[in-house]
């Protein structure tokens, strides 16, 4: 069967009603796919994120290099991708998504891939090709979330949302650390006007677009958290593409008005956990490191929050121009850390193309 038909059919799975479906993912811990730990119940491990990339003409030709890094380093356990997978003044074609996903094939890692709003959200742009965002976000799925439950790269078994139609939200544990990959693009959530297709404000089927997807991050969220405190896990990691919290400008409230309900979710599930929390994003393009729920930043009143989540570390990657490096992540080994020594730690490391 060509790839492509597998891809179809893999995009085509039937979703149920969200009322239903999104109540079965948020309420006690489902049977899903076993994933395996790494070895040894003790052992340490590290992945990497990178993000907004490959950005021009330039970095797409210098992709490939950069896979083979990544691939090269065998201390890696997976790779995650948060999201822009091209700028956001490039058309969003059916041949760009084919070519990213052939070098999204070349990893010998496991590649966990959410997708941003240059690839889905943004393609309303006379330079993008004017597009459905709608119908891109359905290719991006076809293209890229074929085989559901399955990482790319290398296979990974992880969890997926495959059936409220949302593959590309996933979530998996690794030595106590619980990792989640949700869909919340820039663009405040996808909320923005398609201007590039005459509207000048939120169509129907967008809104009841964002309304199902925010409904599944947040399940997917909840979910993630309950089954870690189950589990008695260290250290939940988020990973998304929009940076909700983004220190390069002064954001108006109609940037981010939309992220409201996700901020809140993640906001009630740190301060219930006991263990370390981290949010890993891309969007903003320059490495980043913050508390931004924390006792005292002005994003809790801004987003309404109620009381303070200290135990979040957000960390934005590098991407765009920027995009010159890889974050290394290292786990440290289960018990082996230390009174208040962090779960997780880490460093850039450069590209060397």
């Amino acid at each position: 069967m060509p790839a492509s038909t597998r891809r179809r059919a893999g995009a085509a799975l039937a979703t149920v009603a969200l009322t239903a479906a999104v109540a079965a993912v948020a309420g006690p811990a489902v049977a899903g796919p076993a994933v395996p730990a790494a070895p040894g119940p003790q052992a340490a491990f590290s992945f990497a994120v990178i993000g907004d990339t490959p950005y021009g003409a330039s970095a797409v030709a210098e992709f490939p290099e950069h896979v083979a890094q990544l691939n090269a380093d065998s201390s890696l356990d997976f790779v995650v991708h948060v999201g822009d997978i091209k700028n956001g003044s490039s058309e969003c074609s059916d041949a760009y998504f084919e070519q990213v996903r052939a070098d999204f094939d070349r990893f010998t890692h496991p590649l966990v891939y959410t997708p941003g709003d240059n690839e889905w959200t943004d393609c309303h742009r006379a330079n993008n090709g004017a597009y459905s965002p709608l119908e891109r976000l359905g290719k991006l799925r076809e293209v890229f979330f074929d085989d559901p439950g399955k990482t790319l790269g290398a296979t990974m078994p992880v969890r997926s949302q495959s059936e409220l139609g949302l593959p590309e939200n996933v979530d998996f544990t690794r030595n106590r650390v619980a990792f989640a990959a949700v869909n919340v693009p820039g663009s405040n959530n996808a909320t923005q006007p398609w201007t590039g297709r005459g509207e000048t404000v939120p169509n129907q089927a967008q809104l009841d677009e964002v309304a199902h997807r925010t409904d599944a991050v947040i399940a997917e969220i909840r979910k993630t958290f309950a089954e870690a405190r189950q589990r008695n896990d260290r250290t939940v990691a988020v990973f998304q593409q929009a940076d909700m919290f983004d220190p390069t400008y002064t954001v108006p409230w109609s940037d981010i008005s939309a992220f409201t309900p996700i901020v809140e979710a993640l906001a009630e599930e740190a301060q219930a956990f006991d263990g370390e929390v981290y949010l890993f994003d891309g969007d903003s393009h320059v490495y980043n490191v913050d508390r931004p729920l924390a006792a005292g930043s002005p994003w809790l009143a801004r987003y309404g929050v109620t009381g303070s989540a200290d135990n979040l570390t957000r960390v934005t990657v590098d991407g765009s121009s920027n995009a010159k490096n890889y974050l290394r992540v290292n786990v440290a080994p289960n018990g082996a850390a230390g009174t208040g020594a962090p779960v997780l730690s880490w460093e850039r490391v450069p590209f060397s193309g």
